[in-house]
């Protein structure tokens, strides 16, 4: 008799590409790959992208976990891990012929999870797949299914809050801050903090921006900088800046909606430190991330990646006009780009690039996943400084969301280090109109 503990995990192929590793996070429970999910990664080994290196990874790793066995009966996963088989049989039912004609690779996969959910033998079969419209066929043919909920961020309340405020702060101890170039203490704030919090301090008749330190335990005031002839119309802008001109801060997340500057204000901040790296990159990727759907675009390679780096270009073109033309800033950008010093690119082009000394930005990030996102990171060698933007609630990618994309896996999990900082920007900074339009539309 089967156990009813356990259950019977049919993989799609985009979970696979989302995740190489996927197959070590579902505990004693079995795990079930049709073979068309392998045909369909064998389209996906050749490539740059993070992508085609899952596809070939988990090759890798099938090969290396069968070593010279068959795949029959299955193969142990590893210790207190359940079994890994390969079902080849993805003949249709009659119900699912009947269902879906066309016998598309999606067709096939949910063909071979409706014939293991029909066989008393194979206990509690669920389809893993990020394609929400596979989800829905799964569960209108009897089939439960599940997104891979792995990196799936638990409290997003957090990542999407507005500026934080600490309130009934004694005006004596926000006086104390003005005075004190050396900050205060934290305890005399009566909250708790983390690394690198920025909040507003409001007293009865005062208010200050500050900064917590809290490897020192310090508070400290956040005063409102300029970089590279941009300046904060915030708080939180202010904010914003400050951590991207912190030089113990290595690591900025900057979510916001459009409009909100959060390009803009990362871009003038590495312009405003150049001397300090031998490198500005500034990147968004591609999506979907597969370079085949931008073939379709008319014109050479450049023609077709312009969309995607247009809006990067525009955001550095504020910023030099913001400058005469034959001002020292404005020509010291000219000369940037022309020696390759300032990279504006996309994501695709940059990784493999040497990473040390380098203000790296990577704009969209919410269209990243976890693993990319982990990837990038760990590139970055000494005196790198990386700062990910992006909007959580616009993702392009088919098989992201607000819980599952690297952009809140990142802020959630970095959340508390020394080294990394997250502002969230909620005012609209381009116009009213378009402010009403992001708000109401």
């Amino acid at each position: 008799m089967a156990d009813n503990t356990k259950k019977t995990f049919v993989l799609d192929t985009n979970v696979i590409l989302h995740d190489y590793n996927c197959i070590n996070n579902f505990e004693d429970n079995d795990v079930v790959i049709p073979i068309v999910v392998l045909e369909e990664l064998d389209m996906f080994k050749k490539g740059n992208e993070l992508i085609n290196l899952h596809a070939r990874e988990f090759a890798r790793m099938l090969d290396k976990l069968s070593g010279n066995s068959l795949f029959n009966g299955g193969i142990k996963i590893g210790e207190g891990a359940g079994f890994l088989k390969i079902e080849i049989n993805t003949d249709f039912s009659e119900r699912m012929n009947s269902a879906f004609p066309t016998h598309t690779p999606d067709h096939r996969i949910l063909s071979v999870a409706e014939k293991l959910h029909f066989d008393k033998k194979v206990p509690n079969v669920v389809l893993i797949t990020k394609d929400i419209n596979l989800r829905m066929k799964a569960k209108a043919v009897g089939v439960m299914s599940q997104d891979y909920m792995n990196d799936n961020v638990k409290d997003i309340e957090t990542l999407t809050r507005d500026v934080n405020e600490i309130t009934n702060v004694p005006d004596d101890v926000i006086n104390e801050l003005y005075r004190s170039p050396d900050g205060i203490e934290c305890s005399k704030l009566g909250v708790k903090y983390e690394y690198n919090d920025f909040a507003i301090l409001k007293g009865t008749n005062s208010s200050a921006l500050s900064y917590i330190n809290s490897d020192q335990k310090r508070c400290f005031r956040v005063e409102k900088h300029h970089a590279y002839g941009i300046e904060p119309r915030n708080a939180e802008q202010t904010f914003t800046l400050s951590a991207l001109l912190n030089s113990d801060i290595q690591l900025v997340a900057i979510t916001g909606k459009a409009g909100t500057g959060k390009t803009l204000l990362a871009l003038a901040a590495a312009l405003q430190q150049e001397e300090q790296f031998s490198k500005i990159y500034l990147a968004r990727p591609i999506v979907p991330l597969s370079n085949k759907d931008i073939g379709f675009l008319p014109g050479d390679v450049n023609d077709k990646i312009a969309p995607y780096t247009q809006p990067l270009f525009d955001n550095l073109s504020v910023i030099k006009h913001k400058f005469r033309q034959h001002s020292k800033e404005y020509i010291r950008i000219e000369e940037l780009i022309k020696e390759e010093k300032l990279v504006i690119a996309p994501l695709a082009y940059i990784r493999g690039r040497s990473l040390s000394e380098t203000f790296f930005i990577i704009d969209e990030a919410q269209n990243l996943t976890p693993h990319e996102i982990k990837t990038i990171i760990t590139r970055a060698g000494e005196g790198t400084k990386v700062v990910f933007t992006g909007d959580i609630h616009q993702i392009d990618s088919p098989y992201l969301d607000i819980k599952s994309n690297g952009l809140s896996y990142l802020t959630d999990k970095m959340k508390g280090q020394k080294l990394f900082a997250h502002v969230n920007l909620v005012k609209g900074e381009r116009s009213e109109l378009a402010e009403l339009a992001s708000n109401l539309l």
